[in-house]
């Protein structure tokens, strides 16, 4: 019987699923990291292959109708040598069909929803809010990076902890709540006393945080979402504003489509992931279930022309060789 091959290629980890024509779990295999952003693209390629060659086990890969890759920092693949490395390695596994990468986003939103339109809205470290239609991402609404966006991601909440801690600081405020726990974070420094010691923690957060990689920043998210005091609830409002604006940026008046949420931020325990549903009240929000399971639908369209057979409701980790619809 004929299969498909989804693939999640992450930075931490890849995950691959062999889907047949009827919806059950054929194998499933994982590796390593793939985001070439963060990888040597001989290495993500490999990585890639290996988990594909689990995932197919005893399979005959000339059965494969289509793979398709959700892969973080796909862009990479425009560098034509960056992108000969990947079919390379993808060549050499011997498949019946095209392997196909596509953005993580593309796959996180095909993991929600069978429908071909709609917007994926991502906020972990990073964020981005993208219009999808036929499947595809058309076009985008922030996610320009930490210099120039991600905007309500976590690096920016972490930011506007670090800058609340400094205004804090500088304004002779009470060093209590999120304050006081982004220096005890960042420096070690409990409850500075008088001016001129809060004049010398301040140059030495500022030195600190500035000494580290401006991604870093993420790590004081959690303070914010844990603490929730007058300057988090500020920062985890004008998050979840910038998120939602971005999301609608994407839509057409009226638009019925879903809206995907996919990422740490936005999730359902999430502070800023509850006002971004409130903000988007009267849509259909869904939350991304697995992008590995996206990837397969993607590839089951290309190979079969529907996605439907293959159910994303289930954790994949208890359905290998079970029925998926």
């Amino acid at each position: 019987m004929s299969h498909v091959v989804g693939v999640d290629a992450g930075g931490t980890s890849t995950r691959a699923l062999a889907v047949d024509a009827e919806g059950t779990v054929v194998g499933t295999g994982r590796a390593g990291g793939a985001n070439p952003n963060s990888h040597p693209p001989s290495e993500a390629a490999a990585h890639i292959a290996e988990a594909i060659t689990l995932a197919l086990g005893s399979l005959d890969p000339l059965r494969t109708d289509a793979c398709v890759v959700g892969m973080a920092g796909v862009s990479k693949l425009s560098d034509p040598a960056i992108a000969g490395v990947f079919e390379r390695s993808w060549a050499a596994l011997g498949l019946g069909g095209e392997v196909h990468a596509v953005t993580d986003a593309e796959a996180a939103f095909a993991s929600a929803t069978v429908s071909p339109d709609g917007t994926v809205l991502v906020a972990g470290t990073g964020s981005i809010a993208c219009r999808i239609r036929d499947r595809r991402l058309v076009s985008t609404s922030g996610g320009y990076g930490w210099l120039l966006g991600d905007e309500g991601s976590a690096y920016w909440i972490g930011r506007e902890a670090v800058r609340a801690t400094l205004a804090a600081l500088g304004g002779r405020e009470p060093l209590d709540g999120l304050p006081a726990a982004v220096l005890a974070e960042a420096i070690g420094v409990h409850d500075p006393a008088g001016e001129d010691e809060r004049l010398a923690v301040s140059r030495r957060l500022i030195t600190a945080v500035n000494g580290e990689p401006p991604i870093r920043l993420a790590r004081f998210a959690p303070l914010v979402s844990e603490i929730l005091d007058e300057p988090s609830r500020a920062i985890v409002t004008r998050a979840a504003d910038l998120l939602a604006e971005n999301a609608l940026a994407t839509r057409d008046d009226g638009e019925r489509t879903p809206i995907v949420l996919v990422g740490s931020v936005l999730g359902t325990d999430s502070p800023v992931g509850s006002l971004v549903r409130e903000r988007l009240a009267g849509r259909e929000v869904l939350s991304s279930s697995d992008g590995v399971l996206g990837a397969a639908r993607l590839a089951a369209v290309r190979a079969w022309g529907r996605p439907d057979g293959i159910d994303t409701g289930t954790d994949t980790a208890r359905r290998d060789s079970r029925k998926l619809g």
